[in-house]
């Protein structure tokens, strides 16, 4: 159930060579359904990067997926056509806690992944749902370097 094993390699980013995350079981934010993982080391090359230190500046990762899966509902007799379609979601959140300006304090930063799945298509069309989720994950790392660029600049 989407567990993250350690370390972790980091996806292209300039100015960052060869990164690596070492990453400790931490506890989720109540109520969530999943793991949650801060980052006790870094390697590589990451000048001015640090580890999760605290509260009010975190380095971490949550993931996280439905307390109850959802299910399809009966066909209209009808129509013969779902009444609804509910979605099961997951989700991978990261935390990094950034500073704002020099010498004021660090305000976390976060990055969301939410993934929506039809109820139902997990296994009416399971290869459909995992080529997405190829295709969402292999662009990400591909534009890694470019998504931090832009990030950092505000050019895209």
């Amino acid at each position: 159930m989407l567990t993250i094993s350690s370390p972790v390699t980091g996806g292209a980013q300039t100015g960052l060579t060869s990164p690596t995350y070492t990453l400790v079981a931490d506890k989720p934010p109540a109520g969530t359904v999943g793991y949650q993982y801060a980052v006790s080391a870094i390697g590589g090359t990451q000048t001015g990067v640090d580890t999760s230190s605290s509260p009010s500046k975190p380095f971490t990762i949550t993931t996280k997926r439905p307390s109850v899966l959802r299910t399809l509902s009966a066909v209209d007799p009808v129509t013969g056509v779902l009444r609804s379609v509910p979605r099961n979601t997951y989700e991978i959140r990261t935390r990094k806690g950034v500073i704002p300006l020099a010498g004021q304090a660090a305000v976390p930063m976060q990055i969301v992944t939410t993934i929506e799945v039809p109820a139902g298509a997990d296994t009416a069309d399971a290869p459909n749902v995992r080529a997405a989720l190829s295709l969402h994950n292999g662009a990400i790392a591909q534009i890694s370097a470019e998504m931090g660029n832009t990030a950092v600049t505000g050019v895209a």
